[in-house]
């Protein structure tokens, strides 16, 4: 079971992110928060599995709220579920941890499939958002991840192997299984690649890992519907 914590002022919206969450029988809405520091109290009381924050929150605004929990409560992912797909929007939020940027107006399928992804170890960004990061990375606009060159040089082959495969939006657990390896080695993997390309979480190393061409090199055969392989 996925734990989730949801975090909107509007209550209206809350209604209807909840009521999509329900349908999934594998994730339980736990608390609710109508602003930032609501927010942090609940995931530092109960320790959900994901955090959905809106953006505009009174009193912490809901990427503030993003970076505290990824600083001190490592152990919840954020997603950001927000009306605003404003490049500052996403590249603030993945700059300061989340682990995911859905829009409210996406397919409410989208919601379902990125909270499993974040919970399972993943990067979720939906189709949309996903376009524009890719987007922004062709024509150079955003700051997010390691240019190519030598950064990546200090990767292994395998690191480079586990890299792509995240990059195409794959958990720990589809990696482990795609490359014959046990979920631990991942990590450790995983680990060590952020720690040589200086990036921050998943995102900013998938984005490393757009940048550097890795994704289309090593990842052909990976699964069709991972929003951040979507052009």
């Amino acid at each position: 079971m996925v734990d989730v914590l949801l975090a909107d002022d509007e209550a209206m919206v809350r209604a209807g992110v909840r009521a999509i969450l329900a349908r999934d029988p594998g994730i339980e809405v736990v608390a609710e928060a109508a602003d930032g520091y609501e927010a942090f109290e609940a995931v530092r009381r109960l320790r959900p599995a994901v955090a959905l924050l809106d953006i505009q929150m009174p009193g912490l605004d809901g990427i503030t709220a993003a970076s505290r929990i990824h600083r001190e409560l490592p152990g919840t992912a954020v997603i950001m579920l927000t009306t605003f797909g404003e490049d500052e929007f996403i590249e603030r939020a993945l700059r300061e941890g989340a682990s995911g940027f859905l829009l409210k107006a996406d397919d409410p399928r989208e919601l379902l499939a990125g909270v499993h992804a974040v919970a399972a170890g993943g990067a979720y960004l939906s189709p949309r958002v996903a376009a524009r990061v890719i987007a922004g990375l062709r024509g150079g606009r955003t700051g997010h991840g390691t240019a190519p060159g030598r950064p990546m040089e200090r990767l292994t082959a395998r690191e480079n192997d586990v890299l792509a495969l995240l990059g195409a939006g794959l958990s720990n657990a589809e990696i482990a299984a795609r490359l014959s390896l046990v979920e631990g080695t991942v990590k450790a993997h995983v680990s060590a690649i952020l720690g040589k390309l200086g990036a921050r979480n998943r995102v900013e190393a998938a984005i490393a890992a757009h940048q550097a061409g890795l994704v289309g090199e090593r990842s052909a055969d990976r699964p069709a519907d991972r929003p951040l392989d979507r052009p």
